[in-house]
């Protein structure tokens, strides 16, 4: 797998030189996602309020460096094998090098969520929602993993959170009351 040999490649060079090597601090995105969630609150329709949300998952896969993003994009590959063990376990050192980005964790919750690990799925997601709390993909799983471990009534909290960011959200669609303000 290309992912795998170029994060062998970058991590051995990486982390060669250094026992504690740290993970830089990321861009600050906050101004941009203020604008973004300005924008999705007033989106004239799903469409543009999809628009929005592709510029958010821009933001949260932008990884801090250069072996950071490799990881992450190991973990993604992994995912779409169907290999969520190996996914898991390289999103783990991604977490373990970079504990304060928000997307390690998100997508190894993700990979817990399609191994049927709710229990693991959970932890993440909040680890996630703590670091960024306008982390849609974050909250709109941490939603579906309590419907999955019958929690529901979190699990509406949790929606009702995210649909106040987007009220456009597909997921609006596992509410069981309706919101006060209709599309």
């Amino acid at each position: 797998m290309k992912h795998a040999f170029a994060y062998s490649l970058i991590g051995a060079s990486f982390l060669a030189g250094s026992a504690a090597a740290d993970c830089p601090i990321g861009r600050d995105y906050s101004d941009e996602l203020v604008v973004i969630v300005d924008q999705m609150q007033f989106a004239p329709d799903r469409g543009r309020a999809q628009e929005l949300a592709g510029e958010m998952w821009e933001i949260w896969l932008d990884a801090p460096d250069a072996l950071a993003q490799a990881m992450l994009d190991e973990g993604l590959a992994n995912q779409r094998y169907g290999d969520y063990l190996a996914s898991r376990s390289v999103l783990s050192e991604l977490v373990e090098y970079c504990p304060d980005y928000a997307e390690g964790y998100n997508q190894r919750a993700y990979a817990a969520f399609l191994a049927f690990d709710f229990d693991a799925a959970l932890v993440d997601l909040d680890i996630a929602i703590d670091l960024q709390p306008l982390h849609l993909g974050a909250l709109t799983g941490k939603a579906r993993t309590l419907i999955e471990m019958g929690r529901d009534d979190a699990a509406q909290e949790v929606l009702r959170t995210a649909l106040a960011i987007n009220p456009w959200l597909a997921e609006r669609a596992l509410l069981t009351e309706e919101l006060e303000t209709d599309l």
